[in-house]
């Protein structure tokens, strides 16, 4: 998988603005560098592909002082130095940790989730996954869905959470081999039964068949596949929607409004929503 570094310069006051655009954009990971008085340099590392910089370019043309340039990848071993600098963290009652890094103890209802960093997408610290977590965890306690999609799984966590929290079937859909894999050493690791698929979104799964569906994608990708989503959930069922920037959730919401009331929940510069389909 080809990786390619761009060099983002931007105003101090726009850094967290700029970072959001580039995790929308689907960045492997961004290092924030010192730079001069006034302004933050982001190194953003994406899979390589055609016409990368001049989307970049465009995205961040709304910030004023934004520039945008290719650079060199230091020669550096990525995995290791995540993973050196990869705790444990809290969302919710949901206890995020690496292996060499478990919790002493859990507090009453508290669950711990083990992730192992890798090349792959999806540690949970991310504002997108946190959100998931923390509805996931909402959905739960209102009752308990027996039926889970994961569409977009990544590494799994979501899926994971599901199974941990009691849901007895749990599918978990991914259409990159190597975040599928990371996803079934996870699963394994944490010692759920899930099960993860190769696929395209939501195409060729069972209309109506899930009670709660989620999707933790990108907001142009959640509008496109509006339909094929809401499908798969059952009457009364739910759907859980992120990876979209806050300002983003109005034109997501005209996607979906017309399947359901949607509730939305902000942290910082993202969104999700939650969607319940009438019964």
């Amino acid at each position: 998988m080809p990786i390619q570094a761009l060099l983002v310069r931007v105003a101090e006051r726009d850094e967290d603005q700029a970072s959001a655009i580039l995790w929308e954009l689907e960045t492997l990971g961004v290092e924030v560098q010192g730079g001069p008085p006034g302004e933050s340099r982001l190194l953003a590392y994406f899979t390589a592909a055609d016409g990368l910089l001049e989307r970049l370019r465009e995205a961040l043309a709304k910030l004023p002082l934004a520039r945008v340039e290719p650079s060199a990848i230091p020669d550096v071993d990525w995995v290791a130095r995540f993973r050196q600098n990869f705790r444990g963290f809290d969302v919710g009652n949901f206890r995020v940790a690496p292996p060499w890094d478990p919790p002493a103890s859990l507090l009453p209802k508290q669950r711990l989730i083990l992730v192992d960093p890798g090349r792959a997408f999806g540690t949970g610290t991310h504002e997108t996954t946190g959100l998931c977590l923390r509805a996931i965890e909402q959905i739960f306690a209102d009752r308990a869905p027996r039926r889970v999609v994961d569409v977009g799984t990544g590494t799994g966590i979501l899926a994971i959470a599901c199974a941990l929290l009691g849901a007895p079937d749990v599918t978990g859909i991914e259409n990159d081999p190597e975040a599928l894999d990371s996803a079934r050493g996870h699963a394994e690791r944490n010692g759920v039964a899930v099960v993860l698929r190769l696929g395209d979104g939501g195409r060729g799964l069972e209309a109506a068949a899930y009670d709660l569906v989620l999707a933790n994608l990108t907001a142009p990708l959640l509008c496109e596949r509006a339909d094929e989503l809401a499908r798969l959930a059952r009457r009364d069922g739910e759907l859980v929607l992120s990876g979209l920037l806050a300002e983003e959730a109005p034109g997501v919401i005209a996607a979906y409004q017309a399947f359901g009331a949607v509730l939305q929940t902000d942290d910082g510069e993202w969104a999700s929503l939650r969607l319940r389909f009438p019964a």
